[in-house]
Parts: structure tokens; C-alpha cells; sequence
């Protein structure tokens, strides 16, 4: 039996290359993710950085695994910010662009977590960020009130891991 997986497809109304700029474009995540802000510049092998919207913290970080504008994309997940969650080392997320009747199929997958109460975790933070960002791009408003939901995610990360 293979590690945990986390998986989310929604379709959203935009294009793909619009989508792209929302997952890479630091500026962009910073309006959906309640400040969180990206940077990486999207080679293979190169460095991904998640920096916290209040302190500009790192947060997380990893690697660039596959990028093919604007279809693919997919980085190593690394937390930053808790020392013992660093002991478990990294997860992967690939995020899938397919166009599909004027719109955007987005398929995200975040697997190689360690235990499935962590991927409950990544679950609960995951799903209110892609609901921002489709929100966003369709109505250009995110989410009310994502931080909180996306809050409760990481403390149930933090609490699985505690128990693992």
C-alpha cells in the first residue's frame, strides 16, 4: 500500500495560461492564498518558496520535480516553519492544467505524506485555497474568511504529527 494522497479536481473559468499565473506568480497567490506568496523561477531542479503573508516568513519550500506551461507543474513540499514536521521529510504536489469546454480541468495531487492523518491535514488546508482561487478567478474576490480555514488545516497538520 502506497503512501497517503490528497486529491482535488475542480474546473474553473479562466484559461490555462491564466490558471498557470495564478499557481507561479508570486503577486498573484498573494491575492487567493491570504497573502501567501510563491517563488520559484520554474525550471527543473530549481528552488520553491512559500513566504507567510503577515511576516513574510518562509514557510515551506522544495523543489521544482516537472514544469510544462501551462500544463504541468509539480515540487517537492517541505515544511519550514516547524522543526519536527521537517523530520518527515518531503511530500509531492503536481497540479494538471487540462482545457476542457471553454474552461480549465485543474487536478491537484499531493502525495508521499507520511501517515493519513497528515494527509487529513493537507485536506482541510488544501481544499479552501483551490475554492479561493477558483472563486477568485471567476469573480475576482477570494474566499471570506480563508485564512481561518486554511489555519485549522495546519493545526491539524501539526497535531497529527505530534501523534506520529
Amino acid at each position: 500500500m502506497g503512501k497517503p494522497e490528497f486529491v482535488y479536481v475542480t474546473y474553473i473559468a479562466t484559461t490555462p495560461e491564466q490558471l498557470w499565473r495564478a499557481l507561479t506568480d508570486g503577486e498573484f497567490t498573494k491575492k487567493y492564498w491570504f497573502g501567501r506568496r510563491i517563488e520559484s523561477d520554474w525550471q527543473i531542479g530549481s528552488p520553491v518558496r512559500f513566504f507567510d503573508g503577515d511576516s513574510d516568513a518562509l514557510t515551506d519550500s522544495g523543489v521544482v520535480l516537472e514544469s510544462d506551461p501551462p500544463r504541468l507543474l509539480a515540487y517537492t513540499f517541505q515544511n519550514e516553519f516547524d522543526p519536527e514536521a521537517r523530520k518527515l521529510g518531503s511530500s509531492r504536489v503536481t497540479f494538471t492544467l487540462q482545457p476542457y469546454e471553454g474552461m480549465v480541468k485543474l487536478t491537484v495531487v499531493h502525495n508521499d505524506l507520511p501517515s493519513e492523518e497528515i494527509a487529513a491535514g493537507f485536506r482541510e488546508g488544501w481544499a479552501p485555497i483551490l475554492s479561493s482561487l477558483k472563486t477568485f478567478l471567476e469573480s475576482g474576490k477570494p474566499l471570506p474568511q480563508l485564512r481561518v480555514f486554511e489555519e485549522e488545516g495546519r493545526s491539524r497538520f501539526e497535531e497529527s504529527r505530534s501523534k506520529s
